[in-house]
C-alpha cells in the first residue's frame, strides 16, 4: 500500500489543474477586458434605453429586457470566475489578485449602471407585478423576480443604492480579499517542516496523541502573530455590517441573510433551537470516543482522532474511481455528469504554496460549466470530500438548463446535493469495510463529519450570534472578547466532554465564512438535516428515487424551496422535520455504541 506521502507525489495528482480558457474563449486576460468591454457597453445602451421605463413595460417588453440582463450576466460572470478561480489557486501572485481586482471594480461599474432595474421592478404595486409574471413566456426568470421583491422595504434610493454599490470594493470586498491572503499565506512548522494551515489541520487525524497534541500547538502558534490584524479585519467588517443593516432597516444581524435564503426567521430559529437541544449528541459521543481512544477526556485536538489506528490512504486515482463507480452506479446519468469534470479537466486538486485552503464548487455560469477546487491529502477525509463537492458539480450542472437566473438554489438548499453524494460514498465504503473495526472506525469518521456539519456549525453560527451582537451593543471588540465569544460557543457544544486548551481559543480566526458570508453557517446544518432525510426517502424507494432527485437538481433555483422539497416528498413546513433528521444522526451514534461496546 502506498504511504501519503507517496500518494501526494503521484504525478496524476500533482497534473491535475483546471483548464479556464472555456471562460473567455481561451483568450486568458485579453478575454477578461473583452468581455467586460462588451457587457459595460450593453448594460450602457441597456440603461439609456429603459431607465425609467420599467412601469411602462408588458410581458413582452420584460421578456425582451431579462434576455438582455441575462447576457449582460453572463459576460460579467465569465470574466469574474475566471479572475476569481485564477486566483485562488495562487493567492500570493500580485498580477492574480491585480486582474481580480481590476474585474470586482468594473463588475461594479456595470452592476451601478444596472441597480435602476431592480428599484423599478420593486416599486411596482403587486397587483401590476403578478399580471406581468402570470404567464409562461416569463418562466425562465418568474422565481428571481418575484424573490427580488421580497427585498423591498430594504431597498434604499438609487443614488444611495449606487454609492453602496460603488464603496463595495474599498469596504467589504477589500478587507475579505485582504483576510483571504493572510489566511492562505499561513504556515505551519512541524518536524522541520513548513507546511499550508490545511495541511497541518489534515494531520490533527493522526492516531498518535502526541502528534495530534504537538500539531495543535503549531497551529496556535501560527495563528497567534497575525491573531490582532485579523481580529480588527473581522471587527470592521462586523460593524459595516451592522451599518447597511441599520440603513436597510433588518431587524436583526441574520434577518438579511434567511431573507437571501428564503427561509423565514422563524423557521431558521425552530432549526438552531432543535440542533441546541441535541447537543447531548456530540457530547454522549465524545465521551465514548474518549473511552475507544483510552483517556480520561478528549482534548480540542483529540475531536479528529480515528477510533482505531489505521494507516488508511487513498491515491487520487482510487478516490476519483470509487466516488465515480458510486455516483454511477445510483444513476449513469449522475455518473456521466460526473465523469466530465475529470475528463475535461474541471478539478484543481494538488495542495499547492499560496492555494486557496478548503474546497468548494464554484457554479460559474449556464454558458460554461462549474469547477471543483480540492486540496487533496490522500486521507478517507479528502474521498467523501471530493463526493461532496461533486455533488455540488452534479447540482450545478444539471441546473444549467435553468438559466442565470435560476441555476442557483437558496443556501439552505446548496448542500443538499453535496451531503446526499457524501452519503452515497460512506454507504459504499461501510458496505464495503471487512469486520467489526473497520465499520466502526468509518461509523466514527462520519459522526464526526456530522458534528462538524451540523452542531459545530450551529455553535459557530452562536458564535457569530454573540460578536454581531456585543459588537452593536458595546462597540469595538477586542481580540480577547471575540475569543470569549468563540470560547462561550464552543463550551455550550462541548459541554464537559472536550477540554478545550488555551491555544483553541484563537482557531475562529482562519474561518473564511465569518468574513465572506456572515450568517452562512446555518445553511451547512439546514442542507446536512434535508440530504439525510432525502437519503432516508432514498433507502426507502431504492433505484425508482433517482428520476425524482435528479428532477430536484435540474430544477436549481426555479421555484420556492417548499416546492423543491415535495419535489422528493420533503415537507420542509413539517414542525418536525429538524428533529428527524437529527434522529438520523443519532441512529448512527447508536450503531457506533452498539459496536464499540463489544470492544470496551
Amino acid at each position: 500500500m502506498a504511504t501519503a506521502a507517496e500518494n501526494l507525489a503521484d504525478p496524476e495528482l500533482l497534473d491535475t489543474a483546471w483548464d479556464l480558457g472555456a471562460l473567455v474563449d481561451g483568450d486568458e486576460e485579453g478575454g477578461v477586458q473583452r468581455l467586460l468591454d462588451e457587457a459595460l457597453e450593453r448594460a450602457t445602451a441597456f440603461a439609456s434605453a429603459r431607465a425609467g421605463r420599467v412601469s411602462e413595460l408588458d410581458a413582452a417588453g420584460l421578456e425582451t429586457a431579462m434576455h438582455e440582463l441575462e447576457s449582460i450576466y453572463d459576460l460579467v460572470g465569465r470574466a469574474a470566475s475566471y479572475a476569481s478561480l485564477r486566483f485562488s489557486t495562487d493567492t500570493a501572485d500580485p498580477a492574480r489578485g491585480a486582474l481580480l481586482q481590476l474585474v470586482q471594480e468594473r463588475a461594479t461599474e456595470i452592476e451601478t449602471k444596472l441597480l435602476f432595474f431592480e428599484l423599478e421592478w420593486a416599486a411596482l404595486e403587486d397587483d401590476r407585478a403578478e399580471e406581468l409574471l402570470a404567464g409562461d413566456r416569463l418562466a425562465f426568470c418568474a422565481h428571481h423576480l418575484r424573490s427580488a421583491r421580497r427585498y423591498r422595504p430594504h431597498l434604499l434610493s438609487e443614488p444611495e443604492e449606487t454609492v453602496l454599490a460603488e464603496k463595495s470594493i474599498s469596504s467589504h470586498g477589500a478587507w475579505a480579499r485582504l483576510f483571504g491572503e493572510l489566511v492562505a499565506a499561513l504556515r505551519v512548522q512541524l518536524e522541520g517542516d513548513e507546511v499550508t494551515l490545511d495541511v497541518a489541520l489534515s494531520r490533527l487525524q493522526d492516531p498518535d496523541r502526541e502528534v495530534r497534541r504537538s500539531v495543535a500547538a503549531a497551529v496556535s502558534a501560527t495563528l497567534e502573530p497575525g491573531l490582532r490584524t485579523r481580529g480588527f479585519i473581522y471587527n470592521t467588517l462586523v460593524h459595516d455590517k451592522s451599518v447597511e443593516d441599520r440603513l436597510r432597516a433588518y431587524p436583526h444581524w441574520l434577518a438579511a441573510r434567511n431573507l437571501a435564503n428564503e427561509a423565514s426567521d422563524e423557521s431558521v430559529m425552530a432549526l438552531i433551537d432543535a440542533v441546541r437541544r441535541r447537543f447531548e449528541i456530540p457530547q454522549r459521543w465524545y465521551r465514548l470516543k474518549a473511552r475507544l481512544l483510552g483517556i480520561d477526556r478528549l482534548a480540542d485536538y483529540d475531536r479528529s482522532a480515528p477510533v482505531v489506528p489505521e494507516d488508511l490512504t487513498f491515491s487520487y486515482a482510487q478516490a476519483r474511481e470509487l466516488v465515480l463507480d458510486t455516483y454511477d452506479s445510483f444513476s449513469s446519468e449522475a455518473g456521466r455528469v460526473v465523469r466530465r469534470f475529470f475528463d475535461e479537466r474541471w478539478v484543481d486538486a494538488p495542495v499547492r504554496p499560496n492555494k486557496r485552503g478548503g474546497a468548494f464548487c464554484s457554479y460559474t455560469v449556464p454558458s460554461v460549466h462549474p469547477y471543483v477546487l480540492l486540496n487533496f491529502t490522500a486521507r478517507r477525509r479528502d474521498v467523501l470530500t471530493m463526493a461532496h463537492e461533486l455533488g455540488h458539480g452534479l447540482h450545478a450542472a444539471l441546473a444549467q438548463p435553468q438559466g442565470i437566473f435560476h441555476q442557483d438554489t437558496p443556501l439552505t438548499l446548496a448542500e443538499t446535493a453535496s451531503v446526499f453524494g457524501e452519503t452515497l460514498v460512506f454507504g459504499r465504503l461501510l458496505d464495503e469495510a471487512p469486520d467489526d473495526d473497520a465499520r466502526l472506525s468509518l461509523l466514527a469518521e462520519r459522526i464526526d463529519g456530522a458534528i462538524a456539519t451540523v452542531f459545530r456549525q450551529m455553535a459557530m453560527n452562536r458564535f457569530e450570534h454573540l460578536v454581531h451582537t456585543r459588537r452593536r451593543n458595546e462597540g469595538e471588540l477586542s481580540v480577547d472578547r471575540i475569543c470569549e465569544c468563540w470560547v462561550e460557543s464552543q463550551a455550550e457544544l462541548f459541554g464537559d466532554s472536550v477540554q478545550v486548551t488555551d491555544g483553541y481559543r484563537m482557531w475562529w480566526s482562519y474561518v473564511p465564512h465569518f468574513i465572506n458570508t456572515p450568517g452562512y453557517v446555518y445553511a451547512y446544518a439546514y442542507g446536512q438535516l434535508l440530504a439525510l432525510s432525502v437519503y432516508g426517502r432514498y433507502l426507502q424507494e431504492g433505484a425508482s428515487f433517482a428520476p425524482a432527485y435528479l428532477s430536484l437538481l435540474g430544477a436549481g433555483g426555479s421555484k420556492p424551496p417548499e416546492q423543491l422539497g415535495a419535489m422528493v416528498g420533503i415537507d420542509l413546513a413539517d414542525p418536525g422535520f429538524w428533529d428527524a433528521g437529527l434522529d438520523l444522526v443519532e441512529q448512527q451514534l447508536l450503531d457506533a455504541e452498539a459496536l464499540a461496546a463489544r470492544r470496551i
